[in-house]
């Protein structure tokens, strides 16, 4: 069941017209159609039925933000991993090593690590002078649209997608000179989770071809989100829905209404 948000205008909204209409019931012994017409007129009023429904915002994946400042340039880059900023931080310092060379603490040739050269470079934070460098990893943000596809795509509803889920197969590997590779299929989509040598990497790859009509759109693309944990690191035309629940305070209060005799006045 549906529980109202105070916190958030619409649930606010909610709340009150219920509290309302608790106190009509509770002044009158009933719902008087005349006064509860009012006060759904005043209360609808609140609402803006022109505009078009705001997206909503998905964290697609994260990044690693560097910004290095000097006298000459202030240059942000974005990269995948921490250690792949810091590396490139480290190469800025090492070919720029002659301007620390000599100070206390600073050897003749920069170190081979990547964080001790960044920390014996540019020192202290509060010691630092017309160089500093910032490193932060922060979320890359996606807007979806909650309303439906321009081309009347649905993808499947609950009630199938759990059927499909039901039907998913496995395909294991025979033995370790099976030239194919273990893979998961659920409607029609392929999913492979490896152990790869060559890339020295667990690896999943993602096999579409065979994907069922119902998830195809008709441009072709299949919407595909893909979390890592708790990252997404990868999210296009997905598209998030309403949550499904049961009939609460609103469809009550619809269905009781109609059943009003209004022509009576009550």
């Amino acid at each position: 069941m549906i529980a109202p948000d105070p916190l958030t205008p619409e649930g606010a909204a909610v709340i009150d017209l219920h509290e309302q209409l608790e106190d009509l019931e509770e002044r009158t012994g009933e719902w008087p159609g005349a006064d509860v017409v009012d006060l759904l007129g005043t209360w609808l009023a609140e609402f803006d039925f022109t505009r078009a429904p705001a997206a909503a915002r998905w964290v697609a994946g994260n990044v690693w933000v560097l910004r290095r400042q000097d006298r000459h340039e202030d240059e942000v880059t974005l990269w995948a991993d921490e250690t792949s900023a810091l590396a490139s931080l480290a190469q800025h310092a090492r070919s720029n090593w002659d301007n620390v060379e000599g100070g206390d603490g600073i050897p003749a040739s920069p170190p081979a690590s990547d964080r001790r050269a960044v920390d014996l470079y540019y020192g202290p934070r509060d010691e630092r002078g017309d160089e500093d460098y910032w490193l932060y990893v922060d979320d890359i943000g996606r807007l979806a649209s909650t309303v439906p596809a321009p081309d009347g795509f649905l993808f499947p509803d609950g009630a199938s997608c759990a059927r499909a889920n039901s039907a998913a197969v496995f395909h294991p590997m025979i033995g370790p000179d099976d030239e194919g590779l273990p893979a998961i299929e659920t409607g029609g989509v392929l999913v492979f989770a490896y152990l790869d040598a060559d890339m020295q990497a667990v690896r999943v790859s993602v096999d579409l071809d065979t994907a069922d009509e119902q998830v195809v759109r008709a441009d072709g693309t299949i919407p595909l989100h893909v979390e890592v944990g708790s990252a997404t690191v990868f999210s296009a035309g997905a598209r998030r829905v309403p949550a499904q629940s049961r009939p609460g305070l609103m469809r009550r209060l619809i269905r009781r209404v109609r059943r009003m005799c209004w022509w009576r006045g009550d």
